[in-house]
């Protein structure tokens, strides 16, 4: 349901932001009985247009529970597009028979679906990994009294709120305060600075002893299974394979023509025919 209703909801978000809020503001608000004879509709009739109602009638509360989440430097088209995800979620699991309206179910479900979205793009590095770190990463620039480094007490304060331990809010802390370094260094960046880059630090595994080995191997390996293939083929068959795909002056279609004696587009069916093969034989194996 989520996939054949993201056509209406979603196209138009990054294309054009305020078009589309626009169109959002002024979908009508459903009463409590369209909003019940809708939900019923979709629920034991599969109707996908009263669910597209419903998610076009409610898209002003994903829209507002995206401008919350501003503060971390993402596109809101983005967020509204994630939020807009956790709203059709909501619609194809709202139970009409509860006593619910279904702003109050789906809100929880576009907040959900943006965390998500927020924890996975903040940083390009996963900045909290574990269920502490999540909490704390949605409250710590909230909590934070002041820039800078929280004290003593206002971390066992925070820890104490959030029930973690002092040590996880330092972690997190640090990861949130600290900025992302690229893998590579710049083509501007002076020697010290570019020095400092991870790609740096790694070996260089291409003379490696175990490396080197295990790539003679699997060439071998895949020169064994290529003339295994080829050995299945017909002379004229390997001839044009070899010539064509092996060899480094690869001929027309027109040139192999002329010496097999038929057409070009013989040649070429029999060069399809003969990788189609040459590919059974490889997955297969010898």
């Amino acid at each position: 349901m989520t996939q054949g209703l993201s056509i209406s909801t979603e196209l138009t978000v990054s294309d054009n932001l305020a078009t589309y809020l626009q169109a959002v503001n002024a979908a009508p608000i459903l009463t409590q009985e369209k909003e019940h004879e809708l939900a019923l509709r979709y629920r034991n009739d599969n109707d996908i247009d009263a669910a597209r109602e419903l998610v076009m009638s409610h898209l002003r509360h994903v829209v507002k529970v995206a401008r919350g989440f501003m503060g971390y430097g993402l596109p809101l088209a983005d967020l509204i597009q994630e939020g807009s995800i956790g709203l059709m979620k909501a619609v194809k699991r709202y139970d009409p028979s509860r006593d619910v309206r279904l702003v109050s179910f789906a809100i929880h479900w576009i907040r959900a679906e943006i965390y998500d979205y927020v924890l996975r793009n903040w940083r390009m590095v996963k900045i909290a990994t574990t269920k502490a770190q999540r909490k704390l990463f949605f409250n710590l620039r909230k909590s934070r009294a002041r820039l800078g480094w929280m004290t003593e007490s206002e971390t066992s304060q925070l820890a104490r709120d959030l029930d973690v331990d002092v040590a996880t809010v330092r972690e997190m802390e640090t990861r949130m305060t600290g900025h992302d370094i690229a893998f590579d260094p710049m083509v501007d960046q002076d020697e010290d600075d570019a020095y400092m880059a991870p790609s740096h630090s790694l070996g260089d595994s291409r003379h490696d002893p175990e490396m080197v080995v295990s790539g003679d191997e699997q060439m071998a390996e895949r020169q064994k299974q290529l003339q295994c293939a080829l050995s299945r083929l017909d002379a004229r068959s390997r001839d044009i394979v070899t010539r064509r795909w092996l060899s480094e002056e690869k001929p027309t279609l027109h040139d192999l023509a002329a010496e097999h004696g038929i057409s070009a587009e013989r040649v070429r069916q029999i060069e399809k025919r003969a990788m189609d093969k040459m590919k059974e034989v490889i997955a297969v194996g010898p």
